[in-house]
């Protein structure tokens, strides 16, 4: 929809903000669901010290095993100190030392009663582990798909309180690439890492509280290759990040650029400019690749990093291990228990890695959302509203001025009056002002100064609603939904009946092709309105109008997609619709308005002239010479100064 705005304004990108604020502001909107959250760090606490305490417990089982093979291979009826003093004789020390340290009975085999009840063990604590796990999953999608929607309608209110200003700078597209894609992806991101992040870390406090129990030494070396591993995600997240926000920037430019395309389908093809648009679209679909493919790339080269120092971690650990089992310091469940741990404290560094790819991804879309969020809202309604004791259309500009832009002054001090019935016709060259003048009627702008008054209540001092409420709208670019006809020209009252709605279609002249129509008010029509002429669409949205019974009645340009004969007719059903009513017109073709009780004519903001069509005619002034311009004039004089 083109409404009056500052000239040659353009879509502006806000600069991200820094990682860690937009981080946790994502966290704090999660302050809604503390009791399931706690719930869920308790399931993931618990989950992940049963996971951890299994490797050891099973651990127990080797040495069992292995105790039981040792055992069997010993002369029966002594001690095990016995066969410890036998082997040191033979010179065998090594084995003697392994012995020694072992839960070993000479002559007596595998027990596999004791080995199957730590099996069973550890089926247990896996089990349980694992329904721990389920819950603390299950909760933690409640939370994320609640945060979600809570912020998607935080982003649904904030739309609709943001001020008129922001859409005319905004491109569509990327306000919709925002509001869609980008929630989309945060909520992805948020389902794949916080239980993902949250498991992992809690995993390597566990498992790091397991290795020190085993073993203060092996455990230092699985630690040496951590920092490095640190250092590395670090500066790869901080090189990837960059390269993630342009990903999102560059997504929301381009859904611009095609929303723009095909919504200028037929113009774009009507100049034969498919190729100029087709070339737009490669370089930006190419710049959105280069910045997702360096991001993906970037990132992606974490976890590979992670693993590669994590292999050189486990072969120093089983080495190290191998040699400590030999000496009797350390037993062999106790060493396969630590590798088994080591394996597992690597994969969930890994795990973190891996997830600094979506978690970049996701706080650079939060901090593109944020950013909506974070944008000036209009000012809000009084605290205690007024409300005009009559609804009779009196409209009073007292010394009014606004300028969009604070070097670029549009209306100054202008004053106008309307009495209840009039039918005021604005007209003017472009960029005088004039839909900038009803805009500030409907208050989709705040006055720099001056006051508009409605039947004498100042109409800021009203809510936008009740102000709105009583004004009838209907712009030069006819805007319908998908759905029936009838459903279109409803919407200006939900609660009228049917004779209401066919009323309001016979008077705007749409009744007579309607009943032309295979499926008649149950035709259904796009959003573009296809399947009717542009001069019906808008006969649609004026009898939409008529049907909301508005005092105050504001047609922008809104005959100007129909023929003579049917503008012909909408002036007639005006004028029945005028009484008690006041009627704001802007034309440009001047045949539409000469039966108005004022002409207001504008030039650079000013009222210049103000009259009916016969006294400004007689005046010869700015309206005569638009007026001659148009009906009078050759066709090259129609550009000339005047």
């Amino acid at each position: 929809m083109t409404r009056g705005g500052p000239p040659g304004a353009a879509p502006t990108l806000e600069k991200a903000k820094s990682f860690k604020p937009s981080l946790k502001r994502l966290v704090a909107q999660l302050g809604d669901h503390r009791g399931k959250m706690t719930v869920v760090v308790g399931s993931i606490v618990g989950s992940v010290a049963l996971t951890a305490y299994a490797p050891r417990v099973l651990g127990d089982a080797t040495d069992e095993l292995f105790a039981g093979v040792v055992g069997a291979r010993l002369p029966s009826g002594i001690t095990k100190e016995q066969a410890v003093e036998g082997l040191r004789a033979k010179g065998d020390g090594t084995y003697a030392d392994m012995v020694s340290s072992m839960n070993v009975i000479p002559g007596q085999g595998v027990d596999f009663g004791a080995v199957g009840r730590i099996l069973a063990t550890v089926l247990i604590l896996y089990v349980a582990s694992a329904v721990l796990g389920w819950l603390g999953a299950y909760l933690l999608n409640k939370v994320v798909v609640g945060t979600v929607t809570k912020l998607r309608g935080q982003v649904e209110d904030k739309i609709h309180r943001l001020p008129l200003s922001f859409y005319d700078a905004s491109a569509r597209g990327d306000l919709l690439s925002r509001v869609t894609n980008d929630l989309d992806n945060l909520s992805q991101s948020l389902q794949q890492t916080i239980s993902q992040l949250l498991n992992s870390l809690l995993m390597v406090v566990a498992i790091l509280i397991m290795m020190l129990t085993i073993s203060p030494l092996l455990s230092l070396i699985a630690l040496a290759t951590v920092p490095i591993a640190a250092i590395a995600t670090a500066m790869i997240a901080k090189r990837s990040k960059p390269h993630f926000i342009s990903q999102w920037t560059s997504t929301g430019a381009l859904n611009a650029q095609i929303e723009e395309a095909f919504t200028g389908h037929e113009l774009v093809t009507a100049f034969g400019r498919r190729a100029e648009v087709q070339t737009e679209f490669d370089d930006r679909n190419e710049k959105l690749f280069s910045s997702s493919w360096r991001a993906q790339f970037i990132s992606g080269i974490v976890m590979p990093t992670i693993m590669f120092l994590g292999n050189l971690n486990y072969v120093a650990v089983a080495v190290v291990g191998g040699l400590r089992v030999a000496s009797g310091q350390l037993s062999l469940g106790e060493v396969q228990a630590f590798i088994q741990y080591s394996r597992q404290f690597t994969q969930p560094l890994t795990q973190i890695g891996s997830m600094f790819n979506l978690m970049q991804s996701g706080v650079a879309s939060a901090e593109r959302i944020f950013d909506v969020l974070d944008e000036d809202e209009e000012q809000p309604d009084p605290a205690s509203p007024k409300k005009p004791a009559v609804d009779r259309g009196h409209i009073v500009f007292d010394d009014v001025s606004f300028r969009y832009t604070e070097d670029r002054p549009l209306i100054e001090n202008l004053s106008l009056e309307a009495e209840p019935g009039d039918m005021i016709a604005i007209v003017g060259p472009t960029g005088a002002g004039k839909t900038t003048l009803v805009n500030l009627i409907m208050r989709f702008y705040e006055l720099d100064e001056g006051a508009i008054f409605v039947d004498g209540v100042d109409a800021s001092e009203m809510t936008r609603d009740d102000l709105r409420e009583r004004t009838g709208m209907v712009l030069q670019d006819s805007w319908l939904f998908g759905g029936t006809i009838y459903e279109n020209i409803a919407y200006g009252d939900p609660t009228a009946s049917r004779e209401d709605v066919m009323e309001a279609a016979w008077i705007s002249h749409v009744d007579h092709f309607v009943r032309t129509l295979p499926e008649g008010y149950d035709t259904i029509i796009d959003d573009e309105g296809g399947g009717v002429s542009a001069g019906e669409r808008q006969l649609i949205t004026i009898a939409r109008a008529f049907l909301a019974k508005p005092t105050i009645l504001i047609l922008d340009e809104a005959t100007s997609s129909v023929d003579t004969r049917t503008e012909l007719l909408i002036g007639k059903a005006m004028a029945n619709l005028r009484k008690d009513r006041t009627s704001f017109v802007i034309a440009h073709r001047l045949s539409t308005i000469r039966n108005a009780d004022l002409i207001v004519v504008m030039e650079d903001g000013h009222i210049v002239e103000q009259g009916d069509h016969d006294t400004l005619l007689e005046r010869r002034g700015a309206y005569f010479r638009l007026y001659n311009a148009q009906f009078s004039a050759p066709i090259e004089d129609v550009d000339a100064p005047v």
